[in-house]
């Protein structure tokens, strides 16, 4: 039953074939078992998960019918948490338990879904591989050795491996979309505000959208009826209404126009990547879309641009660490300063303290103008770059990543790193949606295939992101870890 979608398991609690209780036991049972290999779980929360079956259970029986009422859940430790412990990932959180719920908790909460724990992830969400926690990296369900990709590697490899139904997750560069394509899962980050970021603990807050990370674009769309709409405690959320993105996810695809980036299909996109997306691109056609090539100019720029912006936003908001209110401090300090410098230079790690020091150096006098500013600039070409692509096409696909998971330890040069999210960072530049789906394999490894639609799209890329999934069953195979269980 584990592994089942969450629409699959809704419906299965819907007609009694299971019940929450039964469950939740049985996600408990597999992440006892094989959270120790992958290490995708910081916190479970064990005791309150079966209370909230328990709840959940109560309420079908009186004749709640709330489609997610009962599902297990895991949500990203950059969510705050009542209760529970919140650590981004970091010494610096190590201790501290949120006096409230951030929204999307909440929202999961009120829709009765259940929380299995909290997931890991790269330090306050930076890196790519998720080799940069404090907890220590996440392991790709598919192959141990190597990395489940960044930084919400810790609920991709969750869903991944059937240790929850779905889970949440955050994406300032590609941290959902490209964890999903390492570990053959639906990753969908939302246009920027669609979803509130309240409690939701800041990287880049121009930049940092939070959406859903499941095992089709079904499951992602009965997590968007949830996550989505106004937020009055965000001052970012955008007063839009709130659609049910299930009702046109078998919308058909006739007349679709299709955008293929040229340059998304270049130097550096590996063979079979590109293979596997170009008979993904055929599915389509088969469906009644068409193709047209479309160019995305300033592409090339959104990595340097990305890597101005996300660390000056990184400085500004992660100056509040500082030993005095709340989160680790350092021991026996001498004075006032000696405390904030070890606390800080205790407390984040190598690249969360590289990323606060590029940020600065971009926001000193003499050289905001210089960086700072130009980074904003190229990022308002990127965005009419995409304005240009949709005036011809309806929605742009191509590779989430030029390649599949990479070795764990196999990339330690920051900028390779950095690369990592090429074919994703523009899209948060730009605040537009963007889903990664499985559509192929590769040497037995998952490749992603990214979507990019128009602002609050969302609808939409569900739908043609669902449609993919009805005629192929990549979204359906399944890592060897545990399957003999």
């Amino acid at each position: 039953m584990i592994e089942k979608t969450a629409a699959e398991l809704s419906s299965a609690l819907a007609k009694g074939d299971i019940s929450s209780v039964e469950l939740t036991r049985a996600y408990l049972e597999r992440i006892a078992r094989y959270n120790y290999q992958l290490n995708a779980f910081i916190t479970v929360c064990e005791e309150s998960a079966l209370k909230q079956a328990q709840t959940a259970d109560e309420k079908r029986a009186a004749g709640d019918r709330s489609p997610l009422l009962g599902v297990p859940l895991a949500h990203k430790d950059i969510f705050c948490t009542q209760g529970v412990t919140t650590t981004c990932g970091s010494r610096m959180l190590h201790n501290f338990v949120a006096p409230y719920n951030a929204t999307v908790v909440e929202k999961f909460s009120a829709a009765g879904a259940v929380m299995l724990g909290k997931t890991n992830m790269d330090e306050f969400a930076m890196g790519s591989s998720n080799e940069t926690s404090f907890f220590g990296p996440v392991r790709n369900p598919w192959d141990t050795k190597r990395v489940p990709g960044g930084s919400s590697g810790g609920s991709a490899a969750a869903v991944a491996a059937d240790l929850c139904a779905m889970a949440t997750g955050t994406d300032t560069g590609g941290s959902i979309r490209q964890p999903a394509a390492f570990c053959g899962i639906t990753g969908f980050k939302p246009s920027y505000g669609r979803v509130s970021r309240w409690g939701m603990i800041a990287f880049a807050s121009s930049l940092d959208q939070a959406g859903p990370l499941s095992k089709s674009a079904e499951d992602a769309a009965l997590m968007m009826n949830v996550m989505a709409g106004l937020d009055n405690k965000d001052s970012t959320s955008i007063d839009l209404p709130v659609e049910d993105y299930t009702a046109t996810l078998n919308d058909s695809l006739q007349g679709l126009k299709i955008g293929i980036p040229r340059q998304h299909f270049a130097a550096g996109l590996g063979a079979e990547v590109e293979q596997a997306i170009r008979d993904a691109l055929k599915e389509y056609e088969k469906l009644g879309a068409t193709l047209k090539e479309v160019d995305l100019p300033n592409n090339h720029l959104s990595v340097s641009a990305y890597y101005v912006v996300a660390p000056a936003e990184a400085s500004a908001n992660l100056s509040r660490y500082d030993g005095v209110r709340y989160g680790y401090r350092c021991e026996n300090p001498v004075d006032l300063e000696d405390m904030y410098k070890r606390t800080r230079s205790e407390g984040f790690g190598d690249e969360v303290k590289r990323r606060i020091m590029v940020g600065t150096y971009a926001l000193s006098a003499g050289y905001y103008e210089a960086y700072y500013r130009k980074a904003q600039k190229i990022r308002r070409l990127i965005k009419q770059d995409f304005n240009n692509a949709f005036d011809e096409v309806d929605v742009i696909i191509g590779p989430t990543s030029p390649h599949t998971a990479f070795e764990l330890g196999a990339k330690t040069d920051p900028v390779t790193m950095y690369l990592e999210d090429i074919y994703t960072i523009a899209v948060n530049l730009a605040g537009l949606p963007g889903i990664s789906i499985p559509a192929g394999l590769a040497q037995g490894l998952p490749i992603g295939m990214h979507m990019v639609g128009k602002d609050f799209g969302e609808a939409q890329i569900l739908n043609i992101a669902h449609q993919f999934q009805q005629q192929t069953d990549w979204h359906r195979r399944k890592p060897a870890l545990g399957q003999e269980g």
